[in-house]
């Protein structure tokens, strides 16, 4: 379309506009100038439902007084959705370890890398039960167990990890973990 003809169709809206608004008049203008308000701030509507969800959740599981007793200071995990008996079964020793790794001498970074590797071989191999020996951190600087802490939130975030839980003291203590895989 050339200019000329693009012209022509702007005056020809600008004049039906025109007529279609010539019976308006304008507003008096009153002096007061109109602050638009600002929006209230965002309500995190699904953190809400979460949150409620958990609570609910919380007050209406199966929970025993075992249950109770068993969850005490030592580090514990279950996947949502996965039954309290897994991991007290899990916890007394009904679960055959079928291998370990022992991530002594290693640093945090060598320390995933093993685990991940170690967590995938398994699943390849169809083991079900197994030992991660963290340590104490008793060699660590400051004696602070850096990778029994990693350990446990590595395990928490991956999608084969059932549950978990403080070994026995036959099989480790508080050194090691024993975690349940998916078939």
């Amino acid at each position: 379309m050339n200019k000329a003809a693009k012209t022509a169709i702007d005056d020809s809206d600008r004049d039906l506009f025109r007529q279609a608004v010539a019976d308006t008049q304008r507003l008096p203008h009153h002096g007061k100038l109109l602050r638009r308000q600002d929006a209230p701030p965002p309500y995190p509507v699904q953190s809400h439902l979460d949150e409620h969800a958990a609570l609910e959740e919380s007050l209406s599981a199966d929970w025993t007084a075992q249950d109770w007793l068993d969850s005490g200071d030592e580090p514990n995990f279950v996947r949502a959705g996965v039954s309290r008996q897994v991991l007290r079964k899990l916890r007394s020793g009904a679960w055959v370890i079928q291998d370990q790794l022992d991530l002594h001498g290693l640093d945090r970074h060598q320390a995933h890398e093993a685990l991940a590797g170690f967590l995938a071989n398994c699943a390849k191999r169809g083991v079900r039960c197994v030992r991660v020996i963290h340590g104490k951190g008793l060699g660590s600087k400051n004696r602070e167990p850096v990778l029994k802490i990693k350990v446990k939130y590595w395990l928490a975030r991956r999608e084969e990890v059932l549950a978990y839980c403080q070994a026995r003291p036959v099989d480790g203590g508080s050194g090691a973990l024993l975690v349940l895989l998916t078939a």
